[in-house]
């Protein structure tokens, strides 16, 4: 999907790093190897956006992506989703 001209790639890569962690995007490895984290890196901008948003109104369960979900407006979702699309993966 084409991203929108107003999404801020660059506040997309600043609030990345909240993903980090667990998502591991360098390598795809993460903290937990016994715990099925998914991919995100690469993904289409709406599967990310659509995916956070869910997180941020509950309709998703996992209580670490609901509690991050829920710290970013809906600008910063579209941001990020925009910026982790962009990720070339290998």
């Amino acid at each position: 999907m084409a991203q929108a001209a107003d999404v801020n790639l660059q506040r997309g890569k600043e609030i990345s790093y909240t993903c980090h962690g667990c998502h591991g995007i360098t390598g795809y490895k993460n903290a937990y190897p016994s715990y099925h984290i998914p991919r995100i890196a690469g993904q289409t901008d709406q599967y990310l956006l659509n995916a956070l948003k869910d997180y941020k109104a509950g309709k998703r369960k996992h209580a670490t992506m609901q509690a991050q979900a829920a710290s970013f407006s809906d600008e910063d979702l579209a941001n990020l989703a925009a910026y982790l699309s962009s990720i070339k993966t290998k």
